[in-house]
């Protein structure tokens, strides 16, 4: 019996390299991958061995006789991207080695941010080069967009962060969390030139965090709020803001966009409370979801289903909620009135309706202040429709970093296809290099982002093997400045100990993990176990 990629894939590919014969496409060297949904297993060709479910870091990966009712319909997802792509073939293939230079004695690495693209970067570097590293981050708590941006109901997706903590724990690896790189020393901050002084490279992997804005009247009023900041708070980032939701307003709220992120805020509004308790969904969210009126989600889509940008896998996700009705309005001459929505959303009933051909054009609010009304057109019909909450998710933008390049038209920094940090003038800034989102806009998942980084750990292989400028601080000179100016970093075993107590906090109410959301709870559980 084959086995079976499902839908949590994160399109690591680490299955691809164990594969003993290349029965897993697309592979990161084929067409379509980081874009496809999920990786495929080609049943045919399977020999049944478990090595990609051994290697697959999300838990993705099942025989096809154990798969649950719910993911069965992936033995014909996956036999059907062989059936429609006729031209790629399995089959035992030949070991490539990777070349290996020789590159200077005692190197020395900086890795500021701990997501998925900072986490395949320092396996590369660790894999590949001698190099000590030193890896940052601004909370306390690594993860990144694994720990702040996957839905809490998706933990699977998680358990990519496992991998990545073996790696921090390596002998070569110094962890500095609580610790933000940015360009003010009196407050705390370790600036880009310290880092450069430090350091022989520093690989920036900070994501893109900020959301991009309608430009519509009325988007500023309480009760409007970015998808970034909405799913930062109910996976408790510590600082995020909660939405302002009356408990006798209309029952509905409105997302615009339809991304990934769109259908998931759409699936957590709607989910019933009950189940939302037995994930790691923030205490602080638990407690509104069970107070608020929320029955019904509106997902506007500016052009039509065809051109969506959520994945297969994600909306078929919603198709599985139970109690839950999804209702698709696809045609640009429909009228706004068969829509059902002139009143408020029926409390006897859940459901996500989806808008295509339809843009918002203002936001209104009630007497109190707070938004009540979000005005559409489609076609050339306008429509109001009554709503608690507007929620706009239509793409990220990386946040600029005092001291650095950085493209504002883009919302990016800029750098060389290869990953190299570049000044104004395009000149490649020696020993500097940008990682995923970062450096190429929010676009592409895990599988992605894996691929850019390695890419671009390669190209300071190349770099250093050439002849890198070396670090002129002492080795040891860092250590001592990063105790002058943030005393309370954090490293690996005050890490552990964060994570510890959040598990153990979560198994007292049978759930995954109680995330903390105050960095000081943060540093009182590291205790004294710190750098």
């Amino acid at each position: 019996m084959a086995f079976v990629i499902t839908q949590s894939c994160c399109s690591d590919a680490a299955c691809v390299s164990v594969c003993p014969v290349n029965c897993i496409h697309p592979t990161p060297e084929e067409r379509g991958f980081g874009t496809s949904d999920i990786l495929h297993i080609d049943p045919e060709a399977c020999i049944d061995c478990g090595a990609c479910a051994d290697a697959c870091p999300v838990n993705a990966i099942y025989p096809a006789d154990r798969l649950s009712d719910r993911d069965k319909i992936f033995i014909e997802i996956n036999a059907n991207y062989y059936r429609d792509n006729p031209d790629i073939s399995s089959g035992w293939t030949d070991v490539v080695y990777p070349e290996i230079p020789r590159l200077p004695r005692d190197l020395r690495v900086a890795i500021v941010g701990t997501g998925p693209s900072g986490g395949y970067a320092l396996r590369t570097v660790l894999g590949r080069t001698d190099a000590r590293v030193t890896v940052f981050d601004k909370l306390p708590t690594p993860g990144g967009l694994v720990r702040a941006g996957v839905a809490p109901d998706h933990p699977s997706t998680k358990d990519v962060m496992k991998s990545f903590d073996l790696l921090y724990r390596d002998p070569r690896v110094t962890m500095a969390t609580n610790v933000e790189i940015g360009p003010d020393p009196a407050r705390g901050q370790i600036t880009p030139a310290e880092l450069s002084e430090h350091f022989d490279a520093v690989f920036y992997a900070v994501g893109a965090s900020q959301a991009r804005s309608l430009g519509i009247p009325g988007e500023d009023l309480p009760g409007s709020m970015s998808a970034t900041d909405l799913v930062a708070w109910y996976n408790a980032v510590p600082g995020a803001q909660g939405p302002q939701i009356p408990t006798d307003g209309s029952g509905r709220a409105v997302v615009v966009g339809t991304g990934n992120v769109a259908l998931d805020v759409a699936r957590i509004l709607v989910s019933p409370p009950e189940l939302l308790a037995t994930t790691d969904i923030a205490d602080r969210a638990l407690d509104l979801l069970h107070r608020q009126n929320i029955h019904e989600v509106v997902v506007l889509g500016r052009r039509g289903q065809d051109s969506a940008a959520y994945t297969g896998a994600e909306y078929r996700a919603l198709s599985v909620l139970d109690g839950v009705d999804v209702v698709v309005h696809d045609d640009p001459a429909a009228d706004p009135s068969q829509w059902g929505l002139d009143r408020p959303a029926s409390p006897d009933r859940r459901r996500i309706v989806f808008l295509f051909h339809t843009s918002p054009q203002e936001a209104s609010a009630s007497p109190d202040g707070l938004l009540d009304t979000v005005t559409v057109t489609t076609g050339e019909n306008r429509h109001p429709i009554s709503t608690d909450l507007l929620i706009r998710s239509i793409g990220y933008r990386s946040s600029p970093i005092g001291g650095l390049p950085f493209d504002d038209a883009a919302g990016h920094f800029p750098t060389t296809d290869e990953g190299r940090l570049t000044d104004a003038d395009g000149a490649v800034i020696p020993g500097a290099y940008v990682l995923g989102w970062a450096a190429r806009g929010s676009t592409g998942g895990i599988g992605a982002n894996k691929l850019h980084a390695v890419a671009t750990v390669e190209s300071f292989i190349a770099d250093a093997a050439q002849g890198l400028p070396r670090a002129t601080a002492e080795p040891e000179a860092f250590g001592e400045l990063l105790d002058r100016r943030q005393r309370k970093a954090v490293g690996y075993r005050g890490i552990a100990a964060i994570d510890r107590r959040e598990r153990e906090r979560g198994a007292e109410q049978g759930r995954p993990r109680v995330k903390f959301t105050e960095v000081g709870d943060m540093l009182s559980a590291a205790g004294r176990r710190r750098r």
